[in-house]
């Protein structure tokens, strides 16, 4: 089956051709390891998850790679006011970020390249950029990048074709540059202004490196100058990933990525949620409320990623309600194990993966997955193959494996004994007492079946 990916390159789903037959190079944008991720950021990344284990399930071979950034003008300002280095600050930050996705169990790229730890690659990117004239030293010795040498300039965001307003991460502080929307690639260092004295040698002066330049450089690095697939949240469209686009293939003069996806806003009244507005929520403002974090998960998984989702907690407790009842339908088990329904099974699938492959549609795969655990035709021993194949994608602890005790195990069969012989009334004493010890007891067209109350 097909994938298709809405590419915002192009402005339309497209089949899905990867440079190498088999294999995807997959770039996402990480964190900025000054605060805790809010929630906003953690549906962008298990949207980026979900994408992976999508391309997984299709049978390729992913090498995702995840930046972090752990040097930039929020982190400076976060070392001023607390008086800590660079590592006291982005380090503990980075640890719960790695907490928060295993919570979500979202898994880990194949690489979590430091931003600190590849200026040198930074710095080489910049060199060619000089060369090739497409930069230029500011009158503050900062290094900027020329817009108006960049033909194709604005494609991603259509900016010459709409009014696009800048991302929340614009650059705050004025340096001296050509035209208004050229970018810094090289802060110069300044011992007036930045006593925190983050700064590295290069041979266009001492200085830092702007926040465009780490991505371009970093997933070059790993993934080559071209590669499949560059995702992250819609809001970095403008001017970051536009931004990328810009010094890579300035740089190289070769296609810089085939595939941008991009995740919708999460909103909070309506709003974006961001730090900048003070209206965001962390996974431990979930935690605080006794809430099963993915509840989260599920939420997220129930809207497209190119929707706007409207957070409440309301809404998030709804999840969590539906989770339990679709874990309960699915932490079922048969007491006498019936053959497999092959037919039922790639019924079921096929539309599971048709949902992926349509772009990721979850709130899809979602429905699939419960018409499946509903199904009363089908035999549980199908029922638990595919549910345990589309919680690899799912990630929703579906098939948490569990073992029935040996007494509740003889309780069933006694009361099937029970029933047969017509003696209902000490059959309905078995269910109860087993329902008082926690596992509920039903009768199924594949026979007695048990499963934990949660």
């Amino acid at each position: 089956m097909a994938i298709k990916f809405y590419n915002y390159l192009t402005r339309q789903k497209e089949p899905f051709n990867p440079i190498k037959k088999g294999r995807v190079g997959l770039y996402t944008c990480g964190p900025t390891v000054y605060d805790r991720v809010h929630l906003g950021n953690l549906r962008t990344f298990i949207f980026e998850d979900v994408l992976k284990k999508t391309l997984q399930l299709n049978g390729y071979r992913v090498k995702h790679v995840m930046n972090i950034t752990d040097i930039d003008d929020k982190i400076i300002k976060k070392m001023k006011q607390e008086k800590k280095t660079l590592k006291q600050i982005t380090l503990p930050y980075l640890k719960l970020f790695l907490q928060d996705i295993k919570k979500l169990n979202i898994e880990r790229a194949a690489h979590f390249p430091k931003a600190t730890e590849n200026i040198k690659e930074m710095i080489k990117l910049i060199k060619v950029l000089l060369k090739k004239g497409m930069a230029y030293k500011g009158k503050d010795n900062s290094i900027y990048f020329d817009i108006s040498k960049f033909q194709t300039y604005g494609a991603l965001s259509e900016l010459t074709k709409q009014n696009i307003r800048h991302g929340a991460r614009i650059e705050n502080d004025e340096y001296s540059k050509k035209n208004a929307g050229d970018f810094v690639l090289w802060k110069a260092f300044n011992s007036i202004q930045d006593k925190s004295l983050t700064a590295w040698n290069a041979a266009f002066g001492k200085g830092r490196p702007g926040w465009h330049i780490e991505c371009s450089a970093m997933s070059m690095k790993y993934l080559g100058k071209t590669f499949d697939i560059h995702a992250g949240a819609v809001d970095l469209l403008f001017p970051h990933h536009e931004n990328e686009i810009a010094q890579s293939e300035a740089a190289t003069g070769q296609k810089f990525v085939n595939y941008w996806l991009e995740a919708e806003h999460l909103l909070v009244e309506n709003q974006k949620m961001s730090k900048s507005l003070g209206n965001f929520y962390t996974l431990r403002d979930i935690e605080k409320r006794n809430i099963n974090p993915l509840a989260f998960r599920y939420l997220a998984l129930n809207s497209h990623y190119r929707s706007k989702l409207n957070f409440t907690w309301n809404a998030v407790q709804k999840a969590e309600e539906s989770l339990k009842n679709l874990r309960s339908l699915s932490f079922r088990k048969i007491i006498k194990r019936e053959p497999r329904n092959a037919k039922k099974e790639k019924e079921y699938e096929t539309k599971f993966i048709e949902a992926l492959n349509n772009d990721l549609n979850t709130p899809r795969s979602l429905t699939t997955t419960w018409e499946l655990a509903r199904d009363a035709e089908t035999p549980q021993t199908s029922k638990d193959k595919l549910i345990e194949k589309f919680d690899k994608v799912l990630k929703l602890g579906l098939k948490t494996d569990f073992r029935i005790p040996a007494e509740i195990t003889k309780m069933a069969k006694n009361r099937e004994k029970l029933r047969r012989e017509n003696n209902y009334e000490k059959a309905d004493q078995l269910r109860q007492k087993a329902d008082n010890l926690g596992w509920i007891m039903e009768d199924t067209p594949s026979g007695p079946a048990i499963r934990k109350k949660l």
